[in-house]
């Protein structure tokens, strides 16, 4: 059988289960960007390939997904977390005209190449640790053109890097000052008039929110998700990070890909988040950023069987956080994930939460080849290290 490259050699985790799909003597061929075997390579078929790469008895696993980021946007936050050290609360700082709305002030001065330069770094920081596939959020303009500028930066950085971007419209992240002491007028302007406009310019695959006390209340998101849905886009949703508002339960209803954060989960927002589907994006980052003391509900997240994903939820006010791989060690760490718990979140569960289970997320035949090769003698070194990246070679859809 002919193809274009085969990785020969190698001992793969598959991400595609039992438990990581584990092939002691692997091998993963591809053509045309797409993987046509990936399995033990006693069962493969002869393939004759243009290239072949003896992996020396490295790991491969999928690419990695980090599935809630908000890479793009102006400014830094670095005199807040000074004010944090010395006390202040995230709710405290944000009602005093801080948080999110500090970096809107420094996102709606940035042009489109100023958001595309300063994110650059950032993502590369990612890239080299073996990330394939990011999500990026709006939700710093809270107005359409900054929106939409920030979208088409997200946008841009897919083409200036070799990677996929998954584009996530957040407007309903904060109240623009404009809208002061008037949440549903800016609610009505970004259900009537920003949603669709963003949707028939194509420049989002979702729709976020936060429902939270500083955010917006479970009607106003319902009115979001409600929007979103017309224009055939999902939702995801900031949830249950600071109160339990019964947001998880808000997403579950609509079926949406995830809801991200979850301290405040309860047990009924987990099982209707297991019946819908719905991932559980934890952020272990912006647990430890922020000093946070309330656990997600991990014990009741396993009892509901709810897949479980990993993200940086790169931000510049509560997660200035650059590395994957150092979310692996957190959520094993500060939040007990396993071994498994935590791979399986930044490759397969990632997948499901950013609505690409069917491309990407697992070694298989047809997904896409995204692959990453480590210097490793066994997966739970990932998860173990810390400041440390054994990535030997990062694969984009076959390259």
């Amino acid at each position: 059988m002919q193809c274009d490259t085969l990785w020969r050699n190698a001992r793969l985790a598959t991400m595609a289960g039992p438990g990581l799909g584990i092939v002691e003597q692997g091998l993963v061929a591809a053509s045309d960007g797409r993987i046509v075997y990936a399995g033990d390579a006693g069962s493969a078929p002869p393939f004759e390939a243009t290239d072949t790469i003896d992996c020396d008895g490295r790991w491969i696993t999928p690419g990695l997904i980090d599935c809630h980021t908000h890479l793009v946007h102006g400014g830094d936050r670095a005199a807040e977390f000074e004010l944090r050290l010395a006390g202040a609360s995230y709710e405290e700082i944000a009602r005093a005209g801080g948080g999110i709305l500090s970096t809107m002030k420094a996102t709606r001065e940035a042009s489109e190449e100023d958001l595309v330069r300063s994110a650059l770094p950032r993502l590369d920081a990612l890239l080299a640790e073996g990330v394939t596939t990011i999500e990026v959020k709006s939700g710093y303009g809270l107005a359409l053109d900054p929106e939409r500028r920030m979208l088409r930066a997200a946008r841009q950085l897919g083409d200036r890097r070799p990677v996929r971007v998954v584009k996530t419209f957040l407007g309903a992240h904060a109240l623009p000052p404009e809208f002061a002491g008037d949440p549903e007028g800016y609610i009505a302007l970004v259900a009537d008039e920003m949603i669709p406009a963003i949707a028939e310019e194509g420049l989002a695959n979702a729709v976020d929110a936060f429902c939270e006390k500083i955010g917006f209340s479970i009607e106003q998101t319902r009115r979001i998700f409600e929007a979103a849905t017309a224009y055939h886009l999902p939702v995801k949703l900031h949830a249950e990070q600071l109160s339990s508002l019964g947001g998880a339960r808000l997403a579950a209803q609509y079926r949406a890909l995830s809801a991200d954060h979850l301290e405040y989960l309860d047990a009924a927002g987990a099982a209707a988040m297991a019946k819908a589907g719905t991932v559980a994006t934890l952020l272990p980052g912006a647990f430890y950023f922020v000093r946070e003391t309330k656990l997600p509900p991990i014990a009741e997240l396993r009892r509901a069987n709810v897949p479980i994903a990993l993200a940086t939820d790169c931000n510049p006010g509560t997660s200035p956080l650059t590395s994957l791989l150092l979310v692996l060690n957190m959520g094993a760490t500060l939040f007990r994930l396993t071994v498994e718990e935590c791979l399986l979140g930044v490759t397969r569960h990632a997948a499901a939460a950013i609505g690409l289970s069917e491309e990407i997320g697992t070694l298989e035949q047809g997904k896409s080849c995204d692959l990453a090769l480590w210097d490793i003698e066994r997966p739970a070194e990932l998860v173990y290290r810390m400041g440390f990246n054994p990535l030997h070679a990062r694969v984009w859809r076959g390259e």
